[in-house]
Parts: C-alpha cells; sequence; structure tokens
C-alpha cells in the first residue's frame, strides 16, 4: 500500500515544491520509490497551472533536485487518500486543519520543520517570494535539514505496513 505525502505552502510555486523536490529525491535515496508517493499543493490557487517560481527552480537545480512543477490548490477531498499533509508555516498548518473533514483528518498535517531535531522556536520555513536568492536558499536548508526527519518517520510507517 502506497504512503501518500503531501507538502502544502500558500501559492504551491516556492516552498512546498522545494520540499517535494527535496523529499521526493530523499524517498529515492532511500529506495522506497514505488511505496512512498509525494506532491505538493497550495491553500490557495492563485498560481493552478504555473510552473514553480524561477528563482526555486534555480535554487533546486543548483542543489542537484528536479525543478520541473505545475502548481495546484489543495482540496479537503484529498484527507481520504493521504496519510501525512506536510505544511509549511503556522498558517498553513491551521487553514488546513480547518480544512480537515475530520478530527481524525486533521492529526495527519504536521509542520515540515517540526521533523528537524536541530529547530527550536518559530518552527515556520519563511516565505521567500518578496525576497531575494539568498531567502530561497534558506528555505531549501531548512527542507534538507527536516527532510532526514520526516524520512526516518514515513519509513518507520511504510515498514510497520509492510509488516
Amino acid at each position: 500500500m502506497t504512503y501518500r505525502v503531501c507538502f502544502v505552502c500558500t501559492g504551491n510555486i516556492c516552498r512546498s515544491p522545494m520540499a517535494e523536490s527535496v523529499f521526493r529525491a530523499r524517498v529515492a535515496e532511500a529506495g522506497l520509490e514505488g511505496l512512498v508517493e509525494v506532491d505538493s499543493a497550495g491553500t490557495g490557487g492563485w498560481h493552478e497551472g504555473d510552473g514553480a517560481d524561477p528563482r526555486t527552480v534555480t535554487v533546486l537545480e543548483n542543489g542537484g533536485y528536479d525543478g520541473a512543477h505545475t502548481a495546484r490548490r489543495f482540496r479537503p477531498s484529498w484527507f481520504s487518500r493521504l496519510d501525512l499533509v506536510i505544511a509549511l508555516d503556522a498558517g498553513h498548518l491551521a487553514a488546513l486543519r480547518r480544512l480537515a473533514p475530520t478530527a481524525q483528518d486533521a492529526e495527519k498535517v504536521r509542520l515540515l520543520r517540526s521533523y528537524d531535531p536541530a529547530a527550536s522556536g518559530d518552527l515556520d520555513v519563511p516565505d521567500p517570494y518578496y525576497g531575494g536568492m539568498d531567502g530561497f536558499e534558506e528555505c531549501l536548508e531548512m527542507v534538507e535539514a527536516a527532510s532526514e526527519g520526516l524520512l526516518a518517520v514515513v519509513r518507520e510507517n511504510v515498514e510497520g505496513r509492510a509488516a
């Protein structure tokens, strides 16, 4: 049975596509392709059908990740097929929990940086959209740092299902 993870930010052109690409690479490195499905979406639909922000693509490709992406809006109906919904900041966390059809679905929503053992205090991945390239690079560092911890949790769940 496939384990499904969806990363969610505001418009699905900066943070969540970055997290999707990085985590997909971690899943492949771990040999979990075919067992884990990774995607992303935005809380709003302003950029539906657009590619990722060019700065996101540049930072991803410079880091050795895939920059291909098409933005879309998160739909509450997706909760039924998702195992984890990963919010990039506290605002997304609250919005997604409000959208959740059931309390069980709301429990699927987690903050990405909660999986980074070195993170403390503010667990938001700041929106780099209105800044320069340094914000996108910082975003990538935060996403990479949290991805290892998230992978450990996902691997444990996948192996638990197989047992």
